[in-house]
Parts: structure tokens; sequence; C-alpha cells
């Protein structure tokens, strides 16, 4: 029988604070397949590692190629290796709740697929999230400086800014015209730049996102306006060849102003902190959140949320947490990477830093049956860590239960503003309300 925390955290509607959702006109032009909504996500990775060529996965995912059993045969003893990884869980997740689906084999996809059309209608890509998944609302990375309401569910649907070319040392010109009219000649101008997208943007935004992590290090040092000014003059004559020396001046200077006009706008800064999607190609000294303490300690006024729990660096994430007012750690993406070390760290975390600093769930995923897999998936382990907790006499279930409420809602609702959001949005599209 269900305890009343277990009750607590499948009814209580989740904040997803991070997606790379697409949007709606683009889910149903994509009309994606049974093979790419259980697939296309992280586990390719896993199918990989686990000895599957990148032929077949490639091949796994072409549904121009209408075949469902050519496609999966060459992937399938991968899979059945990979299947019980965070990733694994995930997906068989999805063929349960999506499709009916309790082992996955050539017969029995075939044969699930034409439950795949209602998946692809107008408003089901919402239904999924709001009533299967019971999402407060989401967050989105769509990977672009400009942010605009989403029409199709206005007060759930929020977007961050992106700030990832300017923190790698490499402002997009192209965006940037496209997004503000203006154009990157001097350090003045790029200035302008910025202040403009805010100026634009910051009122509908959640956040600013970066995951420059991926191609650069974390460390942050000082820059100056000279130093900056003479990497920008390198940029725009050189573009992508430059030396990484010069990146990197220009990135820490761009970075630095974006968390001043984060805190001008009272917006948050999220970091990807921590493991690298994909495969082959993680240089761990570039991700430990410990490289942005000289950050962290210049803008104490900044909000910073450290994204993946940095794993596998978890107990320094705790540490920084615990030690600086301005870091909250979130655990999007990481019941996926491993419910065990996200189960441990939020154990940890609750006898270690302030409960109101830790957010529980984002799936960091593009389509939304993954979301609400990855959704289902972070409540049951995260009911398994309460559990253990009141097991073990450290909890009641009182407390448990309070403790629930504020890392699936209430501390993200204070960090981001949500409420205030949520209002400004309803206002623009009345009848969203």
């Amino acid at each position: 029988m269900p305890t009343d925390v277990a009750t607590f955290i499948q009814q209580t509607p989740l904040v997803d604070t991070h997606e790379h959702l697409r949007y709606e006109h683009a889910y149903l032009e994509e009309r994606p397949d049974i093979l790419l909504q259980l697939f296309q996500n992280y586990v390719s990775a896993d199918l990989r590692v686990a000895g599957a060529s990148q032929d077949a996965v490639d091949k796994l995912l072409d549904q121009t190629n209408p075949d469902l059993a050519a496609r999966f045969a060459p992937v399938q003893e991968a899979w059945e290796a990979a299947q019980h990884t965070g990733y694994g869980e995930a997906v068989r997740i999805i063929a349960r709740e999506l499709y009916g689906i309790e082992e996955l084999t050539p017969e029995t996809l075939a044969a699930a697929q034409d439950k795949n059309v209602a998946l692809v209608q107008p408003g089901e890509r919402l239904r999924l999230l709001r009533e299967e998944a019971n999402l407060d609302h989401v967050q989105t990375d769509a990977k672009t400086l400009g942010v605009k309401s989403d029409p199709s569910g206005p007060d759930f649907f929020f977007y961050d800014i992106s700030w990832v070319d300017f923190c790698s040392g490499r402002p997009n010109h192209e965006e940037i015209a496209h997004y503000t009219g203006l154009e990157v000649t001097d350090l003045f101008s790029l200035r302008q730049v910025m202040e403009t997208i805010f100026e634009s943007y910051a009122s509908l935004a959640i956040a600013v996102k970066s995951q420059h992590a991926y191609n650069r290090t974390l460390r942050w040092q000082e820059r100056s306006d000279a130093e900056a000014a003479k990497a920008l003059d390198t940029y725009l004559r050189n573009g992508e060849e430059i030396d990484e020396a010069t990146r990197l001046c220009l990135g820490d200077w761009c970075w630095a102003r974006g968390v001043e006009l984060c805190i001008e706008h009272d917006l948050p800064q999220k970091l990807h902190t921590g493991y690298y999607a994909g495969h082959s190609r993680m240089p761990v000294d570039r991700i430990r959140s410990g490289h942005l303490t000289p950050l962290l300690a210049k803008y104490p006024d900044a909000r910073f949320v450290l994204m993946h729990i940095a794993y596998p660096y978890t107990e320094e994430l705790i540490a920084l947490a615990k030690h600086y007012p301005n870091v909250y750690a979130d655990l999007c993406w990481a019941w996926s990477i491993n419910p065990y070390s996200a189960t441990e760290f939020v154990r940890r975390f609750l006898h270690a830093a302030p409960a109101n600093k830790i957010f529980l769930f984002g799936g960091d995923t593009g389509y939304p049956g993954a979301a609400l897999a990855y959704a289902r998936q972070a409540r049951a382990w995260f009911t398994t860590a309460l559990q253990a907790e009141i097991s073990d006499g450290l909890l009641t279930e009182d407390q448990a239960i309070a403790l629930a409420r504020r890392l699936m809602q209430d501390n993200q609702y204070a960090c981001f503003r949500v409420e205030e959001k949520k209002t400004l949005l309803r206002g623009a599209h009345p009848a969203s309300g």
C-alpha cells in the first residue's frame, strides 16, 4: 500500500526546470515514429557504448525507413545490455506508458506503431506534459538568444535566453542580427547587443542558460575591457580560427557581462556542470563545478543554478551549495544519468545544505513522451530516497512531505519568480488563464 509521502510525490505537480522540447509546430511537422519516440534521446549513447555501431544507431533513428524490425534488429543486442541503465529505464517507461509494451522486440514495436498516431496530434504535447506527466510547467532551452511565448501553452512553456555562444567566446553574428538588428564591430557594440537582448526578452525569459562546458573549461577569470577588446578584434578578423587563450578571454568577459545583466533583470543563470551527453569525448577537467568559485565569489547577488548535480563530482556541488548563498543545485537529467547517484545526492544534500537550495527535476529531453518518462523515473527514485530517510529514523513522514513540496515546487517558484512570470504571460494571452 502506498505511503502518504509516496502518494504526495505522485499527486503533486512537478516543476520541470530543464528541457529541449521542440515547439508544437516543429513536433507536429516532424511526426516522430515509435522508434524516435523511444530512442531519440540519451539512450543512443548507451547503445554505442554497449557495442552497437554508429551506422546501426543512425539506421535505428532513420524514420524514412518504415521497416521498424529491420531498424531495431541491429541494436537489439546492445539494447539488452543497456536496458537497465538510467537511460534504458526511461525507455522502458516510455514503452510501457505510451505504447503498452513490456518487452521491446521487433514484433512488439511493429504492433504498437499505430498507437503513435495519437501522440502527434495538436494539443497532445501539452496534454502529455501537463496531465499525464503532471508537470506544473516546463522550462526549455531552445538554444536561441530570443525568447517568445508559446501559443500552445503560454503560461506552461517557459524559455531560457541562451548565453552559450557568448560564454564560448564566439558571438554568433547572424543570430545577433536576427534578434537585435545590431552588428558587433567593437566592444562597445558588443555590450550594446547584450543589453538589447535583455531589454527585449528578459521579461518573458525564465532564466539565462549556458552549456559552454561542452566546448571550454568552466574555469573563469576576470578580464579587463582592454583585454576583451583585443580578443574581440582578433575574433572579428579571424572568426573561429582563433587560439584558445583568445577565445577564453572573450568568453570570460561576455560571461561576466551576462551575469551582471542577470542581476539587473532579476534572472537566474543556469550553467551546465558535470557529465556530457553523447560518448567518447568528455575531458573531465573541464566539467567540475568547483571551477566556478571565482565567479560565485565575484557576484554574490547573482543566482547560479548548477545543473545535473555536476555528476560525477556530486560532493563538490553539495559543498558549493552549502557554502555559497547564491548557488542552487539542480537534479535535471541526473535521475536518468545515474538514478542511484541522484538518490544518494538528495539524501546527502538534505543533511549538508539548506533544503531551499535544491531543485528536483528536469528531463532535458526533446519529446514530450520522454519528458513524461523521466518525470515518472524521478518521482519513483525520489520516493525511494525519502522512504529511506523515514526508515532510518531521520525524517518523520510529515517532514518528508514538507521537503517533497519544497524540492518539487516551492524552491523553483521562489528562485525563478514563477508566479510573476505566469501572471505576465496570462495577461498577454487571457484565453490561457
